[in-house]
């Protein structure tokens, strides 16, 4: 197979002697099949040797050995090809560069470790971390999803400062994490706080730190209703989804999400859920299962939408067998994540030039919310459309409820008070 992306014989030769010549080669028949480009497939081989030589380096003789070292592989990859990166994305671009393939590789030789998945922040300084979390606290695993990366942001920024013991953990350098966090929104940066004092219990628990240190910790003050949803015009609305290209695949596919967002207010998380089986083309339905609220929500399939997505079915989702709607558009073809949708959003939003704090799929929510609101739909009833577990959840929309408030704000509305 390596004959169909390198001409000359030695390139072949050097790749096959490679100790791990064999399983990268079994990798590149896997990205064949997989409709993977020459481009990726030429990118990945030189990687996957390199990973090979310094694992090498690290003593590393049998392939079981090497999953433990993908982490610091990334770390050397970044220390030898991010000197330029800027920014803590682009840093995590080139980290990922190097983890993805190795990774992937391994899951492609020994299956097992995709149920293991990837190696948890602080496994070897804070073994046992996730099950107290899992049993002790009870945590969800949704709600795990978000602590980890997080973790894994805290355990890069010790990397980083050169602390290689939690023993020494201080006040101050969990000053410096937070600061360094700085450009994330309130709720983001209370999560992280979160996530980091937890794990600062348990270590304190488990004697590895002498101190508690969780009191330390602040995370930022978010008042209840103290901001009001970021939504866009209906005008902006139109503009976003005249920057959708649906000439391709790609784009048939993003206009059904947006479509989706803006008329059903729907999220990301029930987007990236629904399946064939959720839409009932001759009862003309479209069902949301398991919704946040517990419950499900059936809506009456707009001819727009439906059209919309009858045309992504039939000219833009690939050929599986599996019942998700959505799917990434390059190999392999695999569901859309929740993340996956509100990026598509926040593209768009952008490429149309439209100003909003936060691009993502909430905005477009909420600009479905804010369109009930300007139709004088009762709060309670817009809650049970989008899905609000809480009647709270849809009050902090009578903020925008403009022109009652102005009513009320002219003594029109002096009775009311």
């Amino acid at each position: 197979m390596l004959e169909l992306y390198y001409v000359y014989p030695e390139t072949w030769d050097r790749i096959r002697a490679s100790w791990i010549g064999g399983p990268i080669e079994r990798y590149v028949e896997w990205l064949t099949e997989n409709c993977y480009t020459a481009t990726t497939v030429r990118k990945r081989v030189p990687i996957l040797m390199e990973f090979g030589e310094f694992a090498r380096r690290q003593g590393v003789t049998i392939l079981e050995e090497l999953p433990g070292h993908i982490e610091g592989f990334a770390q050397y990859w970044l220390q030898k090809h991010g000197q330029g990166c800027k920014t803590d994305e682009a840093r995590n671009r080139v980290l990922m560069e190097a983890q993805n393939p190795a990774r992937q590789m391994l899951v492609l030789l020994m299956p097992e470790l995709k149920e293991k998945g990837r190696v948890e922040p602080f496994q070897e300084l804070a073994p046992g971390l996730f099950d107290y979390m899992r049993n002790e606290r009870g945590i969800k695993e949704s709600t795990l999803h978000h602590y980890r990366s997080n973790l894994y942001a805290f355990e890069r920024y010790l990397q980083n400062i050169g602390l290689k013991e939690l023993h020494v953990l201080s006040p101050v350098i969990l000053s410096g994490f937070v600061t360094s966090s700085s450009g994330l929104c309130k709720d983001s940066l209370g999560l992280r706080c979160t996530a980091v004092r937890i794990l600062l219990r348990y270590l304190y628990r488990e004697r590895i730190i002498a101190n508690d240190l969780s009191g330390a910790l602040d995370s930022p003050r978010n008042y209840r209703l103290s901001s009001i949803p970021r939504s866009i015009t209906w005008d902006e609305v139109n503009r976003m989804l005249e920057a959708v290209d649906r000439r391709a695949p790609i784009g048939k596919r993003d206009h059904a999400i947006l479509l989706l967002l803006v008329t059903y207010g729907l999220r990301a998380r029930e987007i990236a859920a629904l399946t064939l089986n959720d839409i009932d083309w001759r009862q003309g339905r479209i069902r949301v299962p398991e919704r946040k609220a517990g419950h499900s929500t059936a809506y009456p399939l707009s001819t727009i939408v439906g059209e919309a997505i009858l045309d992504y079915l039939q000219h833009g989702r690939p050929k599986t067998s599996d019942r998700h709607i959505f799917f990434r558009t390059r190999p392999p073809y695999t569901p859309m994540t929740y993340e996956n949708i509100s990026g598509r959003a926040a593209r768009y939003l952008r490429k149309a030039g439209i100003p909003v704090s936060r691009p993502g799929s909430h905005t477009l929510r909420h600009t479905c919310v804010q369109r009930l609101v300007d139709a004088d739909f009762s709060l309670k009833t817009i809650g049970d459309y989008v899905g609000h577990r809480s009647s709270d959840s849809t009050a902090i929309y009578a903020k925008v409820a403009l022109d009652t408030l102005r009513e009320i704000g002219a003594g029109v509305g002096e009775d009311i008070l």
